[in-house]
């Protein structure tokens, strides 16, 4: 009797042998394709997080070359007798001149160019600071921190929404001086710097702006 269990168990433990040899060797026939499988998956992860680093990488550079291009045209042009510039480089062109909306009185009296807190602000034109200062310099608390200069045509350029000011009134200042920073005080919706061209000193007389610009030689 014993004999017999003997050979049973052995007879058993042979057939688990051979399931668990059959089993590994299933196993290892499914690993090559699982890890050739792993190793493609990573393969094409790894490409496309460095095709986006570097589309990123080729967008900066080429972001840091047209801003460096516009400085050096906006600063070639200042060199030129009775040169006009912009206001500011790195724009986006925002609410333009004239439309109606919730966020002022009557129509929008100037250009809105869309620029990060902080973008340096330049005088377009030679000329005295008339106002400087919160509540637009005097014109009003929408304008927030504002700049206005008047220039030797009979003109007048207002800067608003400043995060800060750099001059002060009765000051002289030059074509394509720094006058200030841009932020998003008075009653704005985001960083933007708003540009008028005036006729006067005062609120209410703005032209369009960027048509004036274009007719002294810097189209915006």
């Amino acid at each position: 009797m014993k004999s017999v269990l003997r050979n049973r168990v052995a007879v058993a433990a042979g057939g688990l042998g051979v399931a668990a040899s059959l089993g590994a060797g299933i196993a290892h026939a499914a690993d090559p394709g699982l890890t050739d499988l792993s190793v493609d998956i990573g393969s094409t992860v790894t490409a496309q997080a460095d095709a986006q680093a570097k589309a990123a990488k080729d967008a900066k550079a080429a972001a840091a070359k047209a801003k460096a291009a516009a400085v050096k045209a906006r600063k070639d042009a200042a060199k030129k007798p009775n040169a006009w510039v912009k206001p500011v480089d790195g724009y986006a062109l925002g609410e333009p001149f004239g439309i109606p909306g919730s966020h002022w009185a009557h129509k929008h009296s100037g250009q809105d160019f869309v620029v990060p807190t902080g973008t340096q602000v330049h005088a377009v034109h030679h000329g005295t600071v008339v106002k400087a200062g919160p509540w637009g310099g005097g014109d009003g608390p929408a304008y927030g921190n504002a700049i206005v200069i008047k220039h030797d045509n009979g003109t007048y350029t207002q800067y608003a929404h400043l995060s800060r000011i750099q001059v002060r009134v009765g000051q002289q200042v030059g074509t394509d001086q720094q006058i200030g920073l841009s932020g998003s005080t008075g009653n704005s919706t985001g960083p933007h710097l708003h540009f008028e061209v005036r006729t006067g000193p005062d609120y209410g007389s703005g032209i369009e702006p960027t048509g004036f610009l274009r007719a002294h030689d810097d189209a915006v």
